[in-house]
């Protein structure tokens, strides 16, 4: 055959084996079609581009506003006792045993195994006729087998990145959990102080029904009152204590709620004393929300490691497409005949050591598939991540137009409870001085009770607004101070992040 059309077959074989295997194993231009939020119309760019940075949890622990030693003492004792976030931690270790096991891959491997046999050969084509045919010997061998994957494409060392990335996920969830019971367990709290207040004021109304009845009795034996009165004095007496014993039930239900809550038993719940703090204690707000404030939540950083485990997803799909290129190696000894012991001798000893290659050809559109279900893993881990970053400014933001109207309501119900009162002082010196009837004192009872039932209610709501916003954002209202100097001035403040936040209210 002439040179030329050698060279030529040559030239077309080596054009054919690159357009086979472009075409077989090509990715096709499969890749990721979603984008994570630009930082400059959400939060700080930096807590967007590295996902994988380690999260400051703030160090401040916030329901000590509140002022309460025993509510401080039971948040104690829920996140040391709370099965909920025993499983939380529980999935966070194995979230670390799993990374483990994937960075194993990237390290040296060896195994060992040895075998004592005693053979029997036959005599056929296989074997042949020769010294060993129908003879019994012995056929020992020890071997120690070595690999080490030398990753050029970066897929064992993506791998073991993507199994810590969701381990640090798994750490998030877990404060979120934490958090979670939190603003629980202080709610619930707060709902328990609410309930011991409201008892105070129907036993307030108790003891002036009682004065009342005693009023109208001797206004009736005085000859100046009626049996009617007497009568209209006694008939609220019954639903009053009914309501006294309906909020009786309410504290006990209350208790073994937060009993429940720190992992105790009822009867633990029923050690727990009236609550000291009080409901309308003022809670101040620093006049400036760091927009680093909201990459500190839990489920905005758990959803940017999310992300980041699946870029490497997409990392490790890509190498798939390259050869795999592994050093193998082996030392052993081997001996088929001879005493049993004899191949641990050194003459026995052989080794080898070389490259090993595997590369893909053919593969059916396995790897474009993984590919693709990577590239589409990462567009619905940045929806998410995207989506969760909305959802937190919308929070925090309903949870500030909430704490401004609680504040203007907790005024507006003071003025109501101080003219009600009023009322019904000047309805009960009326009464005792016979210038009205019991109906007027009690239309004026009625309005104040329910006056200071609103009044209670607004400043509980306040309070529980409060630890809304704490948890909101994520644990402290100055996390800007709780987190290294170095990660302050790595995110500055957003100012586009911080007009939404303020936006619904004035500055405090």
């Amino acid at each position: 055959m002439p040179l030329r059309i050698i060279r030529a077959l040559n030239a077309l074989s080596a054009c054919a084996l690159g357009l086979t295997l472009s075409g077989c194993i090509g990715t096709w231009g499969i890749a990721p079609q979603s984008k994570t939020l630009q930082a400059n119309t959400l939060i700080t760019d930096d807590a967007i581009r590295d996902a994988a940075r380690d999260a400051h949890w703030p160090e401040r622990q916030w329901w000590r506003a509140f002022g309460d030693p025993q509510l401080d003492h039971w948040v104690d004792l829920a996140l040391a006792g709370s099965p909920n976030l025993a499983i939380a931690a529980a999935r966070v270790r194995e979230a670390k045993a799993m990374a483990g096991v994937v960075e194993s891959a990237e390290r040296l491997q060896g195994n060992g195994q040895a075998s004592l046999k005693r053979h029997n050969w036959p005599e056929d084509q296989f074997y042949g006729p020769g010294a060993l045919s129908g003879a019994n010997t012995w056929d020992n061998d020890a071997t120690l087998g070595l690999s080490y994957d030398l990753d050029l494409w970066g897929r064992e060392r993506n791998t073991s990145e993507q199994a810590v990335d969701r381990a640090h996920m798994s750490v998030a969830e877990a404060r979120q959990a934490q958090l979670e019971l939190q603003g629980n367990l202080v709610k619930a709290y707060i709902q328990l102080s609410l309930h011991f207040a409201q008892r105070d004021i129907v036993q307030e109304q108790l003891e002036q029904q009682e004065q009342i009845r005693a009023l109208a009795e001797r206004r009736l034996a005085g000859g100046i009152g009626t049996h009617l009165e007497v009568s209209q004095a006694e008939a609220p007496l019954p639903e009053t204590h009914r309501q006294l014993d309906a909020l009786d039930e309410e504290i006990a239900l209350t208790r073994n709620q937060l009993a429940a809550l720190a992992g105790r038993g009822p009867g633990e719940g029923a050690k727990i004393l009236r609550p000291t703090l009080t409901l309308g204690a003022p809670l101040g707000l620093p006049s400036a929300l760091p927009a680093e404030l909201i990459g500190q939540r839990p489920d905005v950083v758990a959803s940017r490691w999310g992300v980041a485990a699946q870029a490497r997803g997409i990392d490790v799909a890509h190498a798939g497409f390259f050869p795999n290129v592994d050093l193998v190696g082996s030392l052993g000894f081997v001996a088929t005949g001879g005493g049993p012991l004899e191949f641990l001798t050194g003459r026995k000893f052989n080794y080898n050591v070389g490259p090993a290659i595997s590369l893909p050809i053919f593969d059916g559109g396995r790897l474009r598939s993984q590919l693709g279900v990577a590239a589409a893993g990462y567009d619905i881990a940045v929806a998410r991540y995207n989506q969760t970053v909305i959802g937190a400014l919308k929070e925090i933001s309903d949870r500030l137009i909430r704490r401004d109207s609680m504040k203007e309501q907790a005024h507006f119900a003071a003025e109501s409870v101080a003219a009600a009162r009023k009322t019904y002082d000047i309805a009960l010196v009326a009464f005792q001085r016979g210038l009205t009837d019991y109906l007027d004192v009690l239309n004026a009872q009625t309005l104040l009770l329910r006056q200071q039932q609103i009044q209670q209610q607004v400043q509980a709501t306040r309070l529980t607004s409060h630890a809304d916003l704490a948890t909101a954002l994520g644990g402290g209202l100055e996390a800007g101070r709780d987190v290294p100097a170095q990660r302050r001035e790595a995110a500055p403040e957003t100012p586009a992040a911080l007009a939404l936040l303020h936006s619904q209210g004035p500055s405090r």
